[in-house]
């Protein structure tokens, strides 16, 4: 058997952190059995779905790097297919029309809640034929009347709901058009879905769509529930825990790597490990291994993480990143190898790449004023000509280099009785603005002999004035 799970979001909101594991995971465990990944576009609620929402779902998966292997398939575009197997239902016995009106229906719930009975419908129409010409109907589903649905689970185990508690399911409004419990069962028989791995706020719908499945002749699928991602404080997730737009995540600097590492951490382990490759996570993940219980989510962590990928990836993997983010801050960066100069000297001293840009705004925009604090603290009369001492040994220096800067710097602090941060932190600030940057000699390298000189010269004079 050739393992095939699908991704099917429904396009009425953006695509959040609890669909994209969900994502991740169908795709983990297609990637590790060699099986096929299906991106699915549920988009049967033509009121609620929007071409915006479809076009983000579409760029935070690609964004994610969880390519599909097929589709994206649309249910808008697969009607005459839904209005094909309806027929067949028709005929065959399966499903019924049923021309109850509202007020019929709503009369029909009263008098069960006044018995003190479940508000259902009672299958009027499920054994009658005497179809009247003209007048509009839905189309319903002949669900058995006795017996049990077992939904083998393989997060939950046996899940068993009787048959008895089901009524007969709409597939088909008054107005042709299919219902989402319908839709999903067609697609997941057409496109041969062999592991149907979905939030567990979906498992109530499981039963209807296992007997619809079995009433069309085919073998349901595995399936697999997730359990819920949780706020921080256990609540629901919400905008302010984090269940934001994916997209959202990628303005803010995390690498995709590490947001689906964190993810896949949500519910599932393997032994201690925390920090796993894609590559890893192809290797070990197994449905089997999630965990029942709900999950909370913590930005801290994630934060964390974020930083750990970035140490670890190669720095030219995060030379475009950089030079996105700093764009958006409205800086234009060309040079590759000065931006990955930046990405090893700052990585260590930021969690995201936004936050690795904003702190780097100083290498291509020279201070237009200086921490007042800071300019008191260290820019001292007896500092001053020390300064400008070594303001003129840094200009006569010929190999530009951080270790050649450094060795300068040292070795002119040794021969005044100085600290090395007596020098370097005036330096510091005087190229900055600020008391915060890489260790002065990779900050004076980057920034190059010519830019450092100048903002040298330009901040003494402003001193010395």
């Amino acid at each position: 058997m050739t393992v095939r799970t699908r991704f099917a979001p429904s396009p009425t909101g953006f695509l959040h952190i609890g669909g994209l594991r969900t994502a991740l995971f169908c795709w983990l465990y297609a990637r590790r059995h060699g099986g096929k990944f299906i991106l699915r576009i549920e988009d049967t609620d033509l009121e609620r779905s929007t071409d915006a929402a479809i076009q983000q779902i579409l760029d935070g998966m690609e964004w994610a790097t969880l390519i599909q292997d097929e589709g994206p398939f649309f249910q808008t575009k697969r009607f005459d297919r839904y209005k094909e197997v309806i027929e067949e239902m028709l005929a065959s016995g399966t499903a019924y029309r049923c021309y109850c009106t509202r007020e019929e229906l709503e009369q029909m719930r009263a008098e069960q809640t006044a018995r003190g009975e479940k508000p259902r419908y009672d299958g009027r129409w499920r054994e009658r034929a005497d179809y009247p010409p003209g007048l509009p109907f839905v189309v319903r589903f002949k669900n058995p009347l006795s017996g049990e649905v077992v939904v083998e689970d393989v997060i939950h185990g046996s899940v068993v709901f009787q048959n008895s508690e089901l009524d007969d399911l709409i597939i088909a409004r008054s107005d042709g058009t299919p219902t989402y419990n319908f839709c999903v069962v067609v697609d997941d028989m057409d496109m041969q879905i062999t592991h149907v791995i979905r939030g567990d706020d979906h498992l109530n719908n499981t039963p209807r769509q296992q007997n619809m499945l079995l009433a069309l002749g085919q073998r349901p699928p595995l399936y697999a529930h997730l359990p819920m991602i949780l706020g921080s404080d256990g609540s629901k997730l919400s905008k302010r825990h984090g269940a934001v737009s994916v997209l959202q995540y990628r303005d803010e600097g995390f690498l995709p790597e590490a947001v689906l590492n964190y993810l896949a951490r949500l519910g599932w382990s393997h032994g201690d490990q925390e920090i796993f490759t894609l590559e890893e996570m192809i290797r070990l993940f197994d449905i089997a291994d999630v965990n029942k219980s709900a999950s909370a989510f913590d930005g801290e962590k994630l934060a964390w993480l974020n930083q750990q990928h970035m140490m670890r990836v190669p720095a030219v993997r995060l030379v475009p990143m950089l030079r996105w983010h700093l764009e958006r801050e409205g800086v234009h960066a060309d040079d590759a190898a000065q931006l990955e100069q930046i990405v090893v000297s700052q990585r260590e001293r930021a969690k995201t790449m936004r936050e690795m840009a904003l702190n780097s705004l100083f290498f291509f925009r020279p201070p237009s004023s200086y921490d007042e604090k800071a300019v008191r603290k260290h820019i001292t009369s007896d500092v001053l000509p020390k300064l400008v001492e070594i303001v003129r040994d840094l200009g006569q220096l010929q190999n530009w280099c951080a270790a050649d800067i450094h060795g300068l710097i040292s070795a002119f602090s040794a021969s005044q009785g100085v600290s090395l941060g007596k020098i370097a932190q005036p330096v510091r600030l005087a190229v900055s603005g600020g008391t915060v940057s890489p260790p002065i000699d990779a900050t004076l390298a980057i920034l190059g002999k010519s830019e450092s000189l100048a903002r040298l010269a330009r901040a003494l004079a402003r001193w010395q004035a």
